[in-house]
């Protein structure tokens, strides 16, 4: 199974736009068992599955062509992330499923563009009275989040947001069977992060301009996948949510869904799972600012991730 990781794990690849540092396409040999492949004592690329349930991983993870944006040409599949009753990781009372990069690349300095697309369903849709934490830094200073945020007034929120260091800049309603794709813009030496945004097809437009953050990152912290708080109670009941076209380049920005390596993609196995049809959603988006380009960085050898060393894992079996 280490070929399917090879053929995934483009190290460098040159993209009409930026130059691709780290990606997690999926192609049409990947599936949900591959994720078992990667150990502590086999830390292979393109990624890191630690943080779940004690259920088998299929119950948490899949992976088909119907779960991909079907717009994104370079994946020839797309994720699938599901909390439910079961997953609660170390002990914890958050309900999690979380996949994460595994690169020696450095994802933590210049001008990077962290892409991901993502969309959910009427089915097993997403409880809005619960505080979702989705695509984050272990420092959270820059995430989107989901439903009723810890503490706010209410039983539930709809609302979709994306937070600079737990404060909202920009709200949309989440409807289902919408493709939202996102790029955080992320300057680690002007120490800003922006945030480029579509639904569908649509090409990726700047919706909020560099604003003044604190990001940083050991290139093994960027949790793929959704951290749900208990402040809503107790409910068992399963929520999917569907990821596709993840990857970091340098600037300038792939501003296209179909992805650095549009058309690439070979055709995948049409599996089982939640339509792809897109809506579209309701959004206020804030005063857009255009953002030059700056040099691409050299990339330097990034960290090996240390055993248990995100979010409380010391001592997890």
């Amino acid at each position: 199974m280490k070929s399917v990781f090879s053929l995934l794990a483009l190290s460098v690849a040159h993209a009409r736009a930026g130059t691709i540092l780290w990606n997690g396409f999926f192609n049409s040999s990947f599936t949900a068992a591959t994720f078992d492949q990667w150990s502590w004592s086999n830390q292979i690329q393109p990624w890191q599955w630690y943080i779940h349930g004690s259920s088998p991983t299929a119950n948490y993870l899949g992976v088909s062509a119907s779960f991909k944006n079907p717009a994104d040409t370079t994946d020839a599949q797309g994720l699938k992330t599901t909390i439910d009753g079961t997953a609660f990781w170390n002990g914890q009372t958050m309900e999690r499923t979380e996949v994460i990069p595994q690169t020696s690349a450095n994802l933590g300095t210049g001008h990077l563009y962290y892409h991901f697309s993502l969309m959910t369903s009427a089915t097993n849709a997403p409880n809005p009275g619960f505080e979702h934490q989705i695509a984050f830094f272990e420092s959270h200073f820059t995430e989107l989040k989901f439903g009723l945020i810890s503490g706010e007034a209410g039983t539930t929120d709809p609302l979709l947001r994306w937070d600079i260091g737990g404060v909202s800049q920009w709200t949309t309603t989440l409807t289902p069977n919408t493709w939202y794709n996102f790029a955080y813009d992320i300057d680690f030496s002007g120490s800003t992060v922006a945030l480029w945004f579509s639904t569908g097809s649509s090409p990726l437009t700047q919706i909020v301009a560099p604003t003044s953050a604190s990001p940083s990152t050991n290139s093994a912290d960027w949790h793929i996948g959704v951290l749900r708080l208990p402040n809503g109670g107790t409910n068992a009941a399963p929520e999917d949510w569907f990821w596709s076209g993840i990857f970091v380049e340098q600037a300038p920005i792939t501003t296209s869904i179909a992805g650095p390596n549009a058309g690439s993609a070979p055709a995948g196995p049409s599996g089982s799972g939640s339509p792809v049809t897109t809506s579209t959603p309701t959004t206020t988006p804030p005063t857009t600012t255009s953002v030059p380009p700056v040099s691409p960085t050299t990339p330097v050898a990034g960290p090996t991730q240390t055993q248990w060393g995100q979010c409380a894992g010391t001592g997890y079996t």
